[in-house]
């Protein structure tokens, strides 16, 4: 027991040396295991002197382990070809995240695009001062003859346009819608066509049915033309066609609208569309002044 406790201890001495303490202290180890050495000779020496074969081999012995130190379940070529696909995917999503908002943002700026054009049209349209009128040749309204107002003709005022405007007789016949679009038809006669188109909205919005609902209408929208705003005139000469297809002065509305759309520089087969549904509807009941004017602005836009 004593020759195997030896020999385990040379072997544990041996075995369970640390590689820095061998490489710092290796003379010094040696030097021990050939003293343990010699000291398990000496001993079996005494206990079998017999000699050779005899000798009891240590219990304890070196485990050799042939496996590469720091060897990886995987190898490194495999980590790094994981890592780069894992990169890869992520760029993948990164660039198509980036593509959809770069497409939403030309959205948004089309839009808001479309949106500050549109509204810029509408306040230099609002903002436009007041024009001369017209001088094109056109049917007259007729708005007076047809009214029953036997009142001479408005006198032309002096002063500044508040006096003048204030000296524009107010018709008193008893009847408060006919005295509104009167006095809204001696205001547009007068050249005053703010103040006008402002009374005709009273009438149109006090009497959406009266006998002159037709009238005020189309003499709104013949208020804006003259004030060079032929958006706002568009739509009240077209609303008071679709509102009343039947009414007295749905025919001159849609006349006039092919005007307005001329001004607003609209393409030529708009307006020819307009001359179209005007000839459709109301051909064989316009007058002849009025056949001359669609006449003249069908060949200045060169309908078919």
């Amino acid at each position: 027991m004593r020759i195997a406790l030896a020999a385990a201890l040379a072997f544990a001495a041996f075995g369970f040396t640390g590689t820095a303490q061998a490489q710092t202290q290796g003379a010094s180890v040696d030097q021990r295991v050939d003293k343990l050495e010699r000291e398990m000779r000496a001993v079996q020496r005494k206990v079998f002197p017999g000699g050779a074969g005899m000798t009891v081999e240590p219990q304890i012995t070196q485990q050799v382990d042939n496996t590469p130190p720091g060897v990886p379940a995987t190898t490194p070529l495999a980590d790094l070809t994981q890592r780069v696909a894992a990169l890869e995917s992520q760029i993948q999503t990164m660039t198509g995240q980036i593509e959809q908002n770069q497409y939403r943002l030309r959205q948004l700026e089309e839009a808001f695009g479309a949106y500050k054009a549109a509204t810029d049209a509408r306040l230099k349209t609002l903002e436009t001062p007041p024009a001369p009128a017209s001088t094109d040749a056109a049917p007259s309204d007729g708005d007076v003859a047809a009214s029953g107002d036997s009142a001479p003709a408005t006198p032309k005022p002096a002063g500044d346009r508040a006096a003048k405007v204030a000296a524009v007789q107010k018709p008193s016949t008893g009847d408060a819608g006919e005295d509104l679009y009167l006095y809204g038809y001696r205001l547009w006669q007068a050249k005053f066509y703010p103040e006008s188109a402002k009374v005709l909205e009273q009438y149109k919005a006090k009497f959406p049915t009266g006998k002159r609902a037709s009238f005020a209408r189309n003499l709104l929208g013949r208020a804006y033309l003259d004030d060079n705003k032929p958006s706002l005139a568009a739509v009240a000469l077209y609303e008071n066609y679709t509102k009343d297809p039947n009414g007295e002065r749905a025919p001159d509305s849609l006349y006039y609208l092919a005007q307005a759309l001329v001004k607003l520089k609209k393409p030529a087969n708009e307006v020819c569309k307009v001359y179209d549904e005007l000839d459709k509807v109301y051909g064989a009941s316009l007058s002849a002044e009025m056949k001359a004017g669609v006449a003249k602005g069908r060949a200045d836009q060169r309908c078919k």
